[in-house]
């Protein structure tokens, strides 16, 4: 008996059965055969199904609404289930690169009118087929319902091929990563305690893990005991909300001010925490102050070297990481306004000279996501591959996180065209918003154990963590009393659950043998006699082979 991801909710997938066009009179279906499917791009694998080659083709397009309409089966959609959008998006005549967007459209009004729910969007092109990888939920049962492919600019003709809507598992998701974690966060390790310790019991316990999380913190939230105490217990970085960005250090011209981050950076030091410098400048035209932005050409030349010898120089060496240039794509602002492309490099070596230690990270939103098609996972990775070939060194690449209705699949699609530059991946901003905080729990769970099942993924910072101290709302998992809600009784199960304690006895060799979690250990050996020995020592990622520890001497 198939699963419910095997159940495709659309009517059919060809014109046959309740497909239809939609908007203009002159938009106009035709079916036809693609006989090079072999090169069509397969990121998310679907119930083991291939392209069939069969696609819709949308022409005659007089606007950017016109499209085409594939019902969705009668009572098929459910309430608080996430689902899959998913199928083959190339374009005919009329352009080389398109974005075209995937709505869903629920509850027809007496006017025939539907509601529209956002499920992915693609930036297609004429040469290739580009993988449609959507999602949505919804909040009630709809009466009727429909999914919608249209956006391209008029004239341009769309290719759909084997639009599919289905119900996702994040259980057996769940079951299918668990090899995957064992292999990327476990190793064998072998403990050599000598056959002179004779019949001896072992207990070895994790006390710290190597893979981090942290949280975005600010001058007001380290003032709430709570989140001190869940900081400090579960925490390993943080990051600061606005303390060290531009608009911050210098809001008026030649008036700085670090006393924040000096305040924070104490702080996190106090605690033993390390912190992420967010970030040196931000893209975004909107995150940019006036004074910068009545800057001539030369003074903003001048006004950026400022800043970066400033900033940087006074706290080299204690941020081991450092966001560059916030979000560039999606912003522009130095580009445009100093009409040179390669400032961005400009940027990254200059930090780089001045804090060799540190780590500079790209950063930015939605690539995780599948619904922006000015943030893909190729777009990101191109990104990284211009820089480098500018002469910056990217040590970092962050993905911000700031999520909702996630797609275990979708986001490791993302995770494995980003590992493929070879550069380590951490989550920087991640909050998962959904009202329902046991939706909330489930969606959060989905996307840790993608980014600890990954071994491009180094660690994971959280953008707030406590009710009423966020950005984001509906995704906090500290309630404001302190109470720790479902969403981060998720959290602290997967702490839980990706540490290692193992016990038993030392075999006749005087080895201890055991498979353990990444991270730091204590082991306590108590012989027959009754005495006890306490050691430390550390598992760290490795090949194939076991850690041998050799404890006879230590």
């Amino acid at each position: 008996m198939g699963s419910a991801q095997d159940v495709n909710l659309i009517h059919s997938s060809t014109m046959e059965d309740g497909c239809a066009p939609f908007g203009s009179r002159t938009t106009v279906l035709s079916v036809h055969d693609e006989e090079e499917t072999a090169m069509l791009p397969i990121t998310v694998a679907v119930g083991g199904n291939k392209p069939s080659g069969r696609y819709i083709l949308v022409a005659g397009r007089a606007d950017e609404k016109d499209g085409l309409r594939q019902a969705i089966t009668t009572g098929g959609l459910k309430p608080r289930v996430t689902y899959r959008v998913a199928g083959w998006i190339s374009l005919g005549a009329g352009a080389e690169r398109a974005t075209v967007r995937v709505n869903l459209g629920v509850d027809e009004d007496d006017n025939g009118n539907e509601t529209l729910v956002e499920c992915g969007a693609v930036c297609a092109e004429a040469r290739g087929w580009t993988e449609i990888m959507g999602a949505f939920r919804l909040r009630t049962e709809p009466r009727s319902a429909a999914v919608y492919v249209h956006g391209a600019l008029a004239g341009v003709d769309v290719k759909v091929m084997d639009l599919r809507v289905f119900q996702t598992d994040r259980k057996a998701r769940f079951r299918q990563l668990r090899d995957k974690t064992d292999k990327a966060r476990k190793r064998d390790v072998v403990l050599k305690l000598g056959a002179a310790t004779g019949a001896a019991s072992v207990r070895v316990v994790q006390m710290d893990s190597a893979f981090p999380f942290g949280t975005c913190i600010n001058t007001t939230v380290i003032q709430n005991p709570a989140f001190v105490d869940f900081f400090t217990n579960h925490m390993d970085w943080a990051v600061f909300e606005n303390e060290l960005k531009w608009y911050h250090t210098e809001a008026q011209q030649g008036q700085l001010n670090y006393r924040d981050a000096d305040a924070l950076l104490d702080f996190c030091d106090r605690l033993g925490k390390r912190a992420r410098g967010h970030c040196v400048f931000w893209s975004a035209d909107g995150a940019v102050q006036k004074w910068v932005k009545n800057l001539d050409r030369d003074q903003l030349r001048s006004a950026v070297q400022s800043r970066i010898q400033s900033l940087v120089s006074r706290y080299a060496g204690r941020f081991p990481h450092y966001d560059v240039d916030n979000e560039m794509l999606h912003g522009r602002f130095f580009r445009d306004r100093l009409g040179d492309e390669d400032v961005p490099a400009f940027m990254f070596k200059e930090v780089a000279r001045l804090d060799p230690d540190a780590a500079l990270f790209v950063n930015d939103y939605n690539v995780e996501c599948a619904n922006d098609p000015n943030a893909t996972p190729d777009k990101y990775a191109e990104q990284v591959a211009w820089l480098q070939s500018c002469g910056a060194v990217v040590r970092g690449i962050g993905l911000q996180g700031h999520v909702s209705n996630p797609v275990g699949e979708v986001v490791c699609g993302a995770l494995d065209r980003l590992a493929a530059t070879g550069i380590p991946v951490w989550f920087t901003e991640l909050d998962v918003c959904e009202p329902d905080v046991g939706l909330r729990a489930q969606d959060l769970e989905v996307v840790l154990r993608e980014a600890y099942a990954h071994p491009a993924v180094e660690g994971v910072v959280f953008w707030g963590i406590m009710q009423g101290k966020m950005w984001r709302k509906d995704a906090w998992l500290v309630d404001a009393d302190g109470t720790v809600n479902e969403a981060g009784q998720t959290l602290l199960n997967l702490q839980t659950e990706w540490k290692t304690d193992a016990r038993g006895n030392v075999d006749g060799d005087g080895n201890f043998k055991f498979r353990g979690f990444h991270g730091r250990y204590v082991v306590e050996v108590t012989t027959a006699t009754g005495k006890q020995m306490l050691k430390t020592f550390t598992v760290e990622k490795g090949d194939n082979t076991p850690l041998l520890v050799d404890l006879v001497d230590a």
